[in-house]
């Protein structure tokens, strides 16, 4: 598939995929939001295509003729791009999506999927990286107010130690998608290795039973066997 666009707003959205009635698909989506959309086929267009610098958020299948997109993407991110990308692949096992994030994916959505779900987790990724000075998170009725350093779930002062306010502006900043323990200690622990510990389980407890009060719904989930994830609810 050669290299196309769709006329739109600002916004890039590369679609590296080798179905070309997927690719078709998620283009039409994205176009009829207003975005600017590019398409590749191969892990090597994709890899010229990304490298050009314009595209404000990658799409990525999993399997493009045979290679790997995992490479691709680790390739960009040893040579600095710091694009966010969502992985798009039929391998659903946890343990493919640990991959599909620590490769450098910031999302990863299985096949098939509804074309609804895609959209929304694009703006929602677009919105947190386009937007890092917001001043204030919210997931539902909790809301943390980063300038005053509060937080609060229906309008009651929620007070946090802060190791865990770290850790809850992580969540807040990722909602809906799988968080792992590694992923934690690197980014709130800012810890390179996996050290025996069980510090990760015991702070979210810790945070659980602050934020989760009676009669209201859990924030922060168990991904069993993968690790945790904010329930992005209304």
């Amino acid at each position: 598939m050669s290299t196309a666009s769709v006329a739109g707003a600002a916004r890039h959205v590369l679609v590296i995929e080798d179905e070309r009635r997927l690719a078709e698909e998620i283009g039409a989506e994205l176009g009829g939001l207003g975005y600017l959309v590019s398409f590749a086929d191969t892990t090597e267009a994709g890899l010229r295509e990304a490298r050009a610098g314009a595209a404000s958020l990658l799409i990525v299948d999993r399997m493009l003729h045979g290679s790997d997109g995992l490479a691709m993407i680790e390739t960009l991110r040893q040579e600095g791009f710091k694009t966010p990308v969502i992985v798009m692949s039929a391998l659903s096992a946890v343990d493919e999506r640990i991959k599909g994030l620590k490769a450098g994916g910031d999302d990863y959505l299985v096949k098939p999927f509804a074309m609804a779900e895609l959209m929304a987790r694009v703006e929602a990724l677009l919105r947190r990286v386009e937007d890092p000075r917001a001043t204030r998170l919210r997931c539902g009725d909790l809301e943390m107010d980063l300038i005053e350093q509060r937080v609060q779930r229906g309008g009651a002062e929620i007070e946090l130690l802060p190791r865990e306010y770290k850790l809850l502006e992580y969540f807040l900043r990722r909602p809906g998608q799988l968080v792992t323990r590694a992923m934690l200690l690197e980014g709130v622990w800012r810890y390179r290795f996996n050290p025996d510990t069980n510090a990760v389980d015991v702070h979210i407890g810790n945070l659980r039973r602050k934020i989760d009060t009676p009669g209201r719904p859990t924030l922060i989930a168990n991904v069993r066997g993968a690790g945790f994830m904010l329930n992005a609810g209304p």
